[in-house]
């Protein structure tokens, strides 16, 4: 028996590893919202597992495109370690499920925060570094990401910056961004945001936080760019 509820052991089941310390996932999975004593939350494992991701994906990267210069692999690192990558995985084995919140937070939507999916994401990630090291942590992260590291697109800069950079070639100012609405209750906002650029062409796109309606927005005006 390793200590844990049914739920988690299921979510090791999901993540591929079984813990010799079970109180690594336990922290791991502790918000810092709840209140506690010990104070046993996972901002410390988030800070060593961002380190941990970081070393994989490059490692992984350098692997798999023997020929890409630094400045085609930078842009592919940071979509694979951003924090809505590690949410998006976090997602997929049902993390928030499991995730233990203070009441404040569990009220406002934090199974579903990209930033605390994130961050419990990377203190997974430490918590398996430190119960069986680098091999085992390594194995988790290439197997939770998948094709995501074979796939991500050469040029992987976030739409923003693409947007800007196709304007600026062109010899027009950055692209604006406007706030057309703001919808739902305050703990779980929609923003509508539209890109438009100096000549007046523009794309409107929602999501849950400004910087994802932005960058949405910017994503959907390039293809509308690209596509002519």
């Amino acid at each position: 028996m390793s200590g844990l509820s049914r739920e988690l052991r299921a979510f090791e089941d999901r993540i591929g590893y079984a813990f010799n310390r079970p109180e690594l996932l336990r922290r791991a999975l502790t918000h810092p919202s709840v209140v506690s004593p010990t104070k046993d939350d996972n901002q410390r494992l988030e800070f060593l597992g961002d380190r941990v991701l970081g070393l994989v994906m490059a490692e992984a990267l350098l692997a798999e495109d023997r020929a890409a210069t630094e400045g085609q692999l930078a842009p592919r690192f940071n979509a694979l370690v951003r924090k809505e990558c590690c949410a998006e995985v976090a997602r997929e084995i049902g993390l928030g499920e499991v995730l233990k919140l203070g009441r404040s937070e569990m009220l406002s939507g934090g199974r579903r925060k990209q930033a605390l999916l994130g961050d419990a994401m990377e203190a997974v990630i430490a918590a398996v570094y430190l119960d069986a090291g680098f091999t085992e942590a390594q194995a988790m992260i290439l197997r939770l990401w998948g094709d995501r590291v074979t796939s991500v697109k050469a040029d992987a800069r976030d739409p923003k910056t693409a947007l800007q950079e196709w304007a600026q070639a062109r010899g027009m100012t950055p692209p604006a961004y406007r706030e057309l609405k703001r919808e739902g209750p305050d703990h779980a906002p929609v923003f509508t945001i539209v890109a438009e650029l100096a000549d007046g062409r523009s794309s409107e796109a929602e999501a849950g936080s400004k910087r994802q309606a932005e960058q949405a927005a910017a994503k959907a005006l390039l293809a509308r760019l690209e596509a002519k």
